[in-house]
């Protein structure tokens, strides 16, 4: 009796420890809302957009600019986004963000219904592709940038710190045609009007459809690009059939710096068509590579992962994808015996300054997708003598996106107007020029003194922003000149958008 009463008296004081462990948790810890993270994300995208705002634009700050865009080159380029904390569209990574986005859409479409966001998430990808619409208006010609001089004056635009809506600085646009090749920006472009066009096809059949032909002659396009410069005598260009496209992407294969994205291109352009020469250009042509990063000027692992639904659903042939998949995973995730990628003391992945977050999200996504897919078919993937399933996947994602949102040894959050102690002074022109004081003449050297360096708040809330965030030690410095740590990018945020609708529906 005596023996009984000692372990309940034992069992009690047990039960107290694991309270009082609990209410320090709930007092010293964050309770994380990941739909409101989701909400203010998909707001920081409406804050980058470039052109003339819709009646329901969310950000009271931001106004209509850029009007002008693409008429040095007499066409219409009004629109898009500006990419980061300056007021340049930069076709690439632009293309990167709205690829990302759809992706988000597609997997994670229930969830983000759920949230209440989805109308949102269509709303900002159809403002990419309205665009790139515009920017493939022409025959044989690609528009993929606008906003930074290069003849003369290499970084007009990082001359001067002024908001989007009074910047006078001048819109050059740059061009990509069989005189100016650029297959990496075509190639990404493609890919982001064929995933967009899966967003699109139940809901606005017209509208995806003429995504997915736009694309394809994007595609198209890139033979153009590569026959002018490597001199192939083609005498009919526009009757090349895609068994020449796929011809083409055998034979660039070569160049280190394209093959990941038509890999990319081609992946995105099968699930869009089911057309048997992107396949067959998966199985037997295209190059990939055993990678430990994703994001826009690296696809590879991407890719892989999109493959693998093919994999799991009995296509053959493409094996190696997986154990490429495989691969990424096992090199991210810590227990692997075979981790390389350096995570800090607090357990955030950082392969280099300078916007590390957009490898986070970008990496805790590509974990969320292949979750699922382990999740769906009951499968595990192997590091070694270590086996991982869906349950080990999903929790080191979340890991990472807790930490950006205030799980970290700073106890803050590193997206700009959420959680504890978020950033105050993002690198970003729009966000730190009050509007009282925007409209008044100044030289572009005064615009820095004035709005560039002074260590105060900015004057505006550059809501949902997920900054480029702490170093390898965890440490950050909320200054807006250490743009390192404090320089927003939307495809860290556009690739974030299904993590936390997956994590908000689940939560």
């Amino acid at each position: 009796m005596g023996s009984h009463g000692d372990k309940e008296r034992g069992n009690v004081l047990i039960r107290a420890i694991l309270l009082g462990l609990l209410s320090i948790v709930c007092v010293n810890g964050t309770i994380i809302n990941y739909k409101e993270a989701l909400t203010k994300s998909l707001i920081f995208l409406e804050a980058q957009r470039s052109g003339k705002l819709p009646p329901n634009n969310r950000v009271p700050w931001r106004g209509d600019s850029a009007l002008d865009d693409g008429k040095l080159a007499n066409v219409d380029l009004v629109g898009g986004y500006y990419d980061a904390g300056d007021n340049v569209k930069y076709g690439l990574p632009m293309a990167f963000t709205i690829t990302t986005l759809a992706w988000s859409t597609i997997y994670y479409e229930k969830e983000l219904q759920a949230a209440g966001e989805l109308e949102n998430a269509r709303a900002a990808i159809r403002w990419g592709t309205d665009y790139f619409l515009k920017c493939a208006s022409r025959e044989n010609r690609l528009y993929v940038q606008v906003g930074t001089k290069y003849v003369g004056d290499p970084h007009a635009d990082h001359k001067c710190w002024a908001r989007p809506e009074n910047m006078q600085t001048p819109r050059t646009v740059l061009q990509i045609s069989d005189k100016d090749p650029g297959t990496e920006i075509a190639a990404e472009t493609a890919a982001a009007l064929a995933a967009s066009s899966i967003v699109f096809r139940h809901i606005d059949h017209m509208y995806s459809h003429q995504l997915l032909n736009k694309a394809k002659l994007v595609c198209l396009s890139i033979y153009t690009y590569f026959a002018h410069v490597h001199h192939i005598s083609i005498s009919n260009i526009n009757s090349l059939s895609l068994f020449f496209i796929n011809m083409f992407l055998f034979i660039i294969n070569f160049d280190t710096n394209l093959k990941d994205e038509l890999l990319w291109a081609a992946t995105w352009l099968y699930k869009a068509t089911k057309i048997e020469v992107y396949l067959s250009y998966l199985k037997f042509e295209a190059i990939s590579a055993y990678v430990s990063e994703f994001s826009w000027d690296l696809k590879y692992a991407g890719a892989q992962i999109l493959i693998l639904e093919m994999i799991f659903e009995g296509e053959k042939g493409l094996d190696l994808y997986k154990q490429q998949a495989d691969s990424f995973i096992c090199s991210n995730i810590p227990d692997s015996q075979y981790h390389q990628v350096f995570t800090t003391p607090g357990g955030l992945i950082h392969l280099r300054d300078g916007a590390n977050t957009q490898y986070v999200t970008a990496t805790a996504f590509l974990f969320s997708a292949y979750a699922d897919i382990l999740q769906k078919y009951n499968q595990k993937i192997s590091c070694g003598s270590k086996q991982f399933d869906s349950t080990h996947l999903m929790a080191f994602a979340k890991k990472q996106i807790d930490y950006i949102l205030g799980h970290n040894p700073k106890g803050r959050s590193y997206m700009v107007g959420f959680g504890p102690n978020p950033p105050m002074q993002a690198h970003h022109r729009g966000a730190s020029v009050p509007l009282a004081e925007a409209n008044e003449p100044l030289s572009c050297p005064m615009s820095f003194v004035k709005w560039f360096n002074i260590n105060k708040p900015n004057a505006n809330e550059l809501t949902g922003a997920i900054l480029g965030g702490p170093d390898r030690q965890d440490n950050f410095q909320d200054f807006r000149w250490t743009s390192a740590y404090t320089e927003p990018c939307t495809y860290i945020n556009s690739i974030a958008v299904g993590v936390l609708a997956k994590l908000a529906a689940t939560a």
